[in-house]
């Protein structure tokens, strides 16, 4: 019997699964000091990615980024007196599903306020 079990385990091919190539996506993050700023140049980016009908997920709020520094107000004595600065850095990511040339080439085009990082990988 447990000849005939090695047999049917032998005689059973097993299975290839078939290999999906994975859809192709662009990943843009987009990083500024103004959440105004920033909304409208996300909303700036959906237009012009729906104008071409491409599949868009987000914009996705990501965390945003607090940088604290603390300075003394005057110099050599009173190092009880201090200011405390801080800079936001709001951040959102998009994703376009599939893209196309078309999409590509007006994304490339686009004209952003200054102040707006963008990072563009395609993965």
């Amino acid at each position: 019997m447990a000849t005939e079990k090695k047999e049917k385990k032998a005689a059973q091919k097993p299975r290839a699964k078939k290999a999906e190539a994975p859809a192709a996506r662009l990943r843009i993050k987009v990083r500024a000091y103004e959440h105004k700023v920033l909304d409208a140049s996300v909303k700036q980016i959906l237009d012009t990615a729906l104008r071409y009908d491409a599949k868009v997920a987000g914009p996705i709020p990501l965390p945003t980024e607090i940088k604290k520094y603390t300075v003394n107000r005057s110099t050599f004595i009173y190092k009880d007196a201090r200011e405390q600065f801080e800079m936001r850095i709001h951040k959102r990511v998009i994703d376009i599903l599939d893209p196309s040339p078309k999409v590509i080439e007006a994304l490339t085009n686009l004209s952003l306020p200054s102040g707006v990082t963008i990072d563009v990988k395609m993965a």
